[in-house]
């Protein structure tokens, strides 16, 4: 397979940017994960009180066993060929970890202790959680990081620059380019928070989770200390109570916390595709670059489109991931299985989406002189001050006779300060309202632009 014929974009287009979640969720990704979910619990079981059959491993060997769980691509070769055999891909991991133990003379006699009164599931179960938090910690959330460091870049440097606010598409109230972006940056540092406290669960309970064949065996030793105590080696919480399966609701909630983040992307995408279409960003153009096949004047937002289209895709998998792995027959069906390998998948595109923002946000710059522009020919949004200043001094009727003199029509500033000749109010406030323009009428968006809110500072505190 090369980057030509592989079935996946994931794989072949895109395989340099989806490199380092290739790294944790390929199938040599799983097998390692595996591997390290079978050497913690041999290793627990070796400390153990009440298992006199197997001695505490000397630290020579916990290195062994240690560089063994690192599954380089020899190692994945072996498990595979296994795999021929057993058809099996969990006891493919187990019959390849004995033959490594059997190498050892100190580690031989723990070969029957492999795998000990474990089920596929939980080896399975644990990996999955080891790579989805790799894959989350190493890999999206420090890609999701860069495009907020992005915006909260932009509202500081914009948060002076006045832009006409568009509700409905149409004209409305002024706010800054920076405001607007500080509305972004916050939503965003919310989900990430979200994201980062997600609790990924896992167990060691046996084939129906009551260790049943653990007390056949050992019916003095604390099985669910030492599953626990097996979990917290790999910085894993402790479910303990499952079925065969441990109900897939941590991972459920990421799938859902990521799917809620790139919603907002979506929004942040559109958002920007419209801003450079009215003009209110330029992009920076590259030497050698076209931006469409026939004319040659083009340079489209292809980066924001990029990004939308993939966290789709990314959030379609996601949403089919949350709401199908929690569901499982009884007290286990495999229709979980097969689903979980995409889980790589969902966390691929959204990489490649929050690349192509990142790209994006890297490239746009506002143009003050198309913003000041638009903002001198929407006069009427001045409307809305006028109106309210007339209900302050108790004029009544503001709202309506400003609606018949703005809307459907061109209003200008002479029309404004003619009305407002008329009213009733003290001279220094028509002067006031007179002297107001649409790059002046603002609220505290400058403010807003420069200061993250209370909520925003509490989500971002280390869980």
């Amino acid at each position: 397979m090369t980057d030509l014929t592989a079935l996946s974009p994931l794989d072949g287009r895109y395989a340099s940017q989806t490199q380092p979640l290739a790294l944790v969720f390929s199938e040599l990704g799983l097998m390692r994960a595996r591997l390290k979910a079978e050497v913690a619990w041999l290793v627990t079981l070796s400390e153990a009180p009440g298992i006199p059959e197997l001695a505490p491993f000397s630290a020579e060997d916990q290195a062994f066993l240690a560089d063994v769980a690192e599954c380089d691509e020899a190692a994945g070769r072996a498990i595979k060929a296994h795999e021929a055999t057993t058809q099996h891909d969990v006891k493919a991991v187990e019959y390849y970890l004995r033959s490594r133990l059997a190498e050892r003379p100190s580690l031989a006699r723990a070969t029957e202790f492999v795998h000990f009164a474990l089920t596929s599931e939980d080896v399975n179960n644990v990996a999955y959680s080891l790579m989805a938090r790799a894959g989350r910690d190493a890999v999206l959330v420090p890609a999701l990081m860069r495009i907020e460091a992005a915006l909260e870049a932009l509202a500081h440097s914009e948060a002076e620059q006045p832009m006409l606010a568009r509700t409905h598409g149409q004209a409305a109230s002024p706010t800054t380019v920076g405001k607007e972006m500080r509305v972004f940056a916050t939503r965003l540092a919310r989900a990430l928070a979200a994201i980062r406290a997600t609790v990924l669960p896992a167990k060691m309970n046996g084939a129906v989770g009551n260790y049943n064949a653990h007390y056949a065996a050992y019916p003095d030793v604390d099985w669910p200390s030492l599953a626990r105590s097996a979990l917290a080696r790999l910085g894993l919480a402790h479910n303990p109570h499952t079925t065969q399966i441990e109900p897939h609701d941590g991972l459920a909630e990421l799938c859902h916390a990521l799917l809620r983040a790139n919603t907002i992307l979506i929004d942040l995408s559109r958002d920007f595709w419209g801003y450079i279409s009215l003009g209110y960003f330029r992009q920076k153009t590259r030497p050698g670059e076209v931006g469409s096949s026939t004319m040659p004047h083009k340079v489209n937002p292809i980066d924001f489109e990029n990004a939308e289209g993939n966290l789709g895709l990314a959030n379609a998998l996601l949403d089919h991931l949350a709401t199908k792995l929690p569901i499982s027959r009884f007290q286990r069906d495999l229709s979980d299985s097969t689903v979980l390998r995409n889980l790589g998948s969902a966390f691929g595109y959204g990489l490649l989406a929050y690349n192509a923002l990142g790209r994006g946000l890297g490239k746009v710059a506002p143009d003050p002189a198309r913003l000041e522009r638009d903002l001198a020919d929407h006069v009427e949004v001045l409307t809305e001050a006028v109106q309210t200043v007339m209900r302050r001094y108790g004029l009544a009727g503001g709202y309506e006779s400003l609606k018949a003199l703005s809307r459907g029509r061109a209003l200008t500033a002479a029309d404004l300060d003619a009305f407002i000749a008329t009213l009733a109010l003290p001279e220094a406030v028509k002067a006031d309202l007179r002297s107001l323009t649409p790059a002046r009428y603002l609220g505290n968006a400058p403010v807003q632009a420069r200061t993250p809110d209370d909520l925003n500072k509490e989500a971002r505190a280390p869980t």
